[in-house]
């Protein structure tokens, strides 16, 4: 299931590779709820990294994303998964790909996850 928001970016982290060649790169989306503003943290994985390349924090944005959770030693852990980033029209956002939305069983750690 896809889900849609959009937003502010506020903060763009840099890109981290794993054992294995697998590779994230995560934002920080800041958007209105009501009258309170909500962060909310979403990861780009493997090819989908350059999504993030041309965003700059203060962009506007829409972003496609899936939820995938996840347990490990007894743990279960969210992630927001980005697959698709549009620019609604502020700052130097470029329109992203629209390709299909990411797979979770091609992602393999080879290592404990960086949670």
């Amino acid at each position: 299931m896809s889900f849609e928001i959009s937003g502010s970016i506020k903060t763009i982290f840099p890109e981290q590779t794993f054992q294995g060649g697998f590779n994230k790169r995560e934002f920080l989306l800041t958007t209105k709820d009501g009258k309170f503003e909500q962060e909310m943290n979403f990861e780009c994985v493997k090819e989908k990294v350059e999504l993030v390349a041309h965003l700059q924090e203060g962009d506007a944005v829409t972003v496609s994303f899936d939820i995938r959770c996840r347990e490990w030693q007894g743990k279960y852990y969210t992630n927001l998964v980005a697959w698709k980033i549009t620019g609604s029209g502020r700052g130097n956002t470029k329109p992203a790909t629209d390709e299909a939305p990411f797979e979770p069983d091609d992602v393999i750690l080879d290592e404990e996850p960086p949670f």
